[in-house]
This record gives C-alpha cells, structure tokens and sequence, in this order.
C-alpha cells in the first residue's frame, strides 16, 4: 500500500484551523453587533436538562477532527473529506451571517473538569449562530469517515458515542433542538456534494433544454416552495415540512441540472447514505405511488426470449431474474446481485439515446446467464422502451412499431408515445452493436 499522506494532512489542518475560527468568530462578532437576535425553540425545550458532564463527548469533536485527518488513506480521500469541513464551515457560516440565531437559555454555574472545559469554550464561542448546527455537521461528516474505517465491535461503539456527540449539544445548552435536523441536512449535503467514490453531482451540471424535464422541474420546485410556506406560515411541528421542501427542491435540481446523477444510485442499486438521508421524503412518496398505481398488475410479465418487464421488484419476489434496473428515483430492494445492471434514468421524461442504447446492451448481456427482468417504478415507461430497444437491437422486431407493439402485447398498461416512437426510429439506424458505456454492472 502507499504510504498516508502525512504532509498533505498537515497542510490541510494548517488550512482548516485557522479557516475554522477566523471565519466562526467573524459571524459570531457580526451577530454580536446586531440588535435583537431572534431566539427558535419549542417550550418542551426547556424540559431538556443541563447534564455537565455532556461537555466532555462534546469536546471530543476537536479531537476527532484533527486525528480525522491522519486517519484517511489515500490523497482523494483526504482531500475529499477536508472540502467536505471546508463545505460545512462556509455553509453555516453563511447561514449565521444571513439568519443568526441566539441561544436562549441561561446555563447553570458548573464547576470542577465540566466548568474549566465550559470556560474553554465560552473563550472563543458566543451564544449565537445556532443554525444549523455546525457541530453537528461537522459530526456527521466525521461520523461517516471514521465509520468506513472501523468494523464489529469498535464501529458500535464509535455509533454510541457519536450518537452521544449529537445528544451533547442539547444537554449542554449549545443549541436549541432547530439547529439539530438543520445541522444534520448541512452535513449531509456536503457529503453528497462531495461523494467521494464518484464525481460531484456537479459534474454532471448541464441546463436541460427539454420542455418535459423543464416542466418537471418547476413543479416540484413549486412543491418545494409550498412546503416551506407552510413551514414558516404554521411554525411549531410543522417546521418539518423544511425536509419535504429540501428534498423536493433537489429532485427539480436533477431534472433541471444534474439529471439521474443526482440521485446517486450506485452500481450495487443502492443510493448513497447522503442521498437516502436528504431524499427520504420523496422515496418515500415515490414508493408508495409505485406501489399503488401497479395495485392490480404487481407482477413482471414475459415480452420475448426470457426478458420480462416490471414494477421494481421487493426483494422477497425477485426470485431467479437477472435484473436491469432502470429506475433514478428508487433503490433496488436487497441491492444489486452479481450479474445485474443499474443504467437510471429520470422518471416522466424521454431517455438519452446513450442511455436507452446502454439498457438494449444490458438486456443482451444479462440474458445471456438467465431470465431478465427489466423494471423501473411501474414497469410503464422505461422499462418499456428499454425493452423495445432491445428488441431492435437484437433483430427481434424490424421496426419500432412492431417492437412497441410486442411489448404491449404482454403489459398493456405500457405508456409509450409518439416521442418514444421517434427515439426508436432513430436509434434503429444505429447499427452497431458494442456494448453500451453507461450502463453499471454489479458484482
């Protein structure tokens, strides 16, 4: 193995430290200079007790940050995790600069280890820029990488106490409970800006010109707008409307922009920690409207030589198909199994030709080692003209009518339309027959 990074490690701390309280100071000093810094707490807050010694668990995250350093193995995974802190730290310090907070309980006199690390604190610290929490943004992305090098019983045990860390700052009296789930959104976001094992979902930024994506794009940004007025017009519980509303707002991001890239659905079916956390909502409703429009037809049917089409498949009723997942907006329950292939793409919207191109390889591929099932949510759209590229490519069916028409012949539920037709005719004067470049194999 190649040797850590030591050097790089310590010109990223020699960054990060100073970075870290210049900037942390600068928003606490321009929140000090303003007049009535608001206060965001519920009133069972108060019912939340000062534990003293919760400050020793909350003081661990300076350690924990400098040795987090020291702890990553290669160059990109040092300078990933290090623009992941720096991410963190301009995100909340933007947030304190154009929203400050202040945190309004008085704490108790303490004394003894807890008062001296409480004395520490309060040197550099104010009771302002509460959210979100940038500690607990901060433990989230050390969270994940300490977490990646641990396993058994030492990766639980590092789970307790982190879970401990999160807990700190409200028994503490650092923060209110608002600046907890904001915090918690703050360094998940950094993650999944910064992925690591792939790209940034930055990379795949290009301004969709498609009238459906752009339609797409604006209604769930309009739902994303609805949730956060309901949030800041109700208060109280329904400040968790913010998720739905961050979650939405993203999902318009990938139509607009980013397109299945922002997903972050990986070769293995899964979406990325990051991603499960922020699109929670959406896959949530997602799942369930996959589940009741295909409520009378929930099983895969057989188009031609072994390749069935379907809704996305629940890990007990995969049974023994070689998959070719299709779907952007939905895990592969279970995970993908050797053999199968993950090629996304967006929901309600007309695929690329390298995307419908690679789907046709993979169908070719996987039927090559048994039974294929082709899904997407509902086994409607997708999954149809997948289905129907392949039968073009393969020399089953002579023209895109007839493969359209085979393909409804088995599922007439299938919405293909005219623009579908005319991707197929395009794509059948394409002759060759390589393997397509985008899509994933698992395994």
């Amino acid at each position: 193995m190649d040797p850590r990074p030591w050097r790089r490690a310590i010109a990223w701390l020699a960054l990060l430290g100073p970075f870290f309280y210049a900037s942390y100071g600068f928003a606490n000093a321009m929140a000090a200079r303003r007049d009535g810094v608001p206060s965001v707490f519920f009133g069972w807050e108060q019912e939340i007790p000062f534990v003293a010694w919760t400050i020793i668990p909350y003081w661990t995250t300076n350690a924990f940050y400098v040795a987090s350093l020291f702890v990553c193995r290669t160059r990109n995974e040092l300078d990933t995790h290090c623009l992941r802190l720096l991410s963190a730290q301009i995100l909340a310090v933007v947030c304190f600069l154009i929203w400050p907070l202040a945190f309004s309980f008085d704490r108790p006199p303490v004394d003894g280890l807890p008062g001296h690390m409480f004395a520490a604190l309060e040197s550099f610290d104010r009771p302002y820029n509460q959210a979100p929490s940038l500690h607990i943004a901060l433990t989230i992305i050390l969270w994940t990488l300490y977490a990646r090098h641990l396993q058994g019983a030492s990766r639980w045990l590092l789970h307790a106490w982190f879970a401990l860390v999160c807990v700190s700052v409200l028994t503490t009296w650092q923060h209110h409970f608002i600046d907890v789930p904001s915090g918690l959104a703050a360094g998940w976001l950094c993650i999944w800006l910064l992925p690591g094992e792939k790209h940034s979902p930055l990379y795949a930024v290009r301004f969709s010109r498609a009238h459906a994506r752009l339609r797409l794009a604006m209604a769930y940004l309009a739902g994303s707008a609805g949730c956060a007025l309901l949030a800041m017009a109700q208060g109280g519980t329904w400040l968790w409307a913010w998720w739905p509303a961050l979650s939405l707002a993203m999902v318009a991001l990938n139509y607009a922009f980013l397109g299945p890239a922002g997903f972050q659905k990986r070769a293995d079916g899964r979406m990325s920690l990051a991603a499960r956390w922020l699109y929670a909502p959406y896959f949530l409703v997602a799942w369930i409207n996959s589940r009741l429009w295909t409520l009378r037809h929930p099983g895969p049917v057989e188009v031609a030589g072994g390749v069935w089409i379907g809704r996305i498949p629940s890990q007990s009723s995969r049974q023994d198909f070689i998959v070719v997942d299709v779907c952007a907006e939905l895990p592969l329950p279970g995970g993908a199994r050797p053999g199968d292939r993950i090629v996304p793409m967006l929901d309600l919207v007309m695929p690329s030709s390298a995307q419908l191109l690679a789907a046709a390889d993979a169908i070719r591929t996987a039927r090559q080692h048994g039974p294929v099932l082709v899904c997407c949510a509902l086994g409607y759209s997708r999954s149809a003209v997948s289905v129907a590229a392949w039968l073009l490519r393969d020399g089953s069916a002579t023209d895109p009518d007839e493969a359209i028409a085979r393909v409804r012949i088995a599922r007439r539920q299938i919405v293909l339309g005219t623009a579908h037709r005319r991707l197929l005719h395009a794509l059948s004067w394409e002759a060759p027959r390589t393997s397509g470049a985008t899509g994933e194999r698992a395994g």
